[in-house]
């Protein structure tokens, strides 16, 4: 479990007011106690926010996915993107590119396991509905599809790295 994944469920458990929130997978032990509880007797911090209790580290990298497909992402036409210059000199017009957007905070993956080959490459032809990456949330993993025909022009998110909420992901040449 990852220091944004128990960030998020920190800022989930304020808002909802829920006293106590329990979560146990192998070595990872997290236990977190919302205002409501800490509102009595027990254990009251001085801030008055939620504390936590037993969060050792978790592994690097998960094992394959096995959670069911998430909502595909939206695709979005690029912001009126400025022109970005090529290493010849020559200037490059992105605004008719197409953005692959995450729906959701998590961690980017181009593969199912670091073993396997990327979905896509920069180059490749994808169709709308083709698996592009996975997100990781809350130990779950979402295939992200393409929700846009074309080519991938540029992956703009490293390998196994933290994203969030409608961050661009890849660039594609609908054309």
């Amino acid at each position: 479990m990852s220091i944004e994944e128990i960030q998020e469920l920190i800022r989930i458990i304020s808002k909802r007011e829920i006293s106590e929130f329990k979560y146990s997978n192998g070595d990872v032990k997290l236990h977190i106690r919302g205002k409501s509880y800490l509102s009595g007797n027990v254990n009251t911090p001085a801030a008055g926010g939620p504390s936590i209790i037993n969060v050792p580290a978790a592994p690097a990298y998960a094992a394959a996915p096995t959670a069911a497909p998430a909502p595909a992402p939206a695709a979005a036409p690029a912001a009126a993107a400025p022109q970005k210059e090529e290493a010849g000199g020559s200037k490059v017009d992105e605004s008719h590119y197409v953005q692959i957007k995450s729906p959701m905070i998590g961690t980017f993956y181009r593969s199912s396991s670091p073993d396997k080959d990327a979905y896509v490459k920069v180059g490749d032809t994808v169709a709308k509905g083709d698996t592009v990456c996975i997100v990781e949330a809350m130990k779950l993993f979402n295939e992200i599809e393409s929700e846009v025909s074309g080519t991938i022009v540029k992956v703009l998110v490293e390998d196994a790295s933290p994203i969030e909420y409608d961050m661009p992901l890849f660039l594609v040449d609908p054309s």
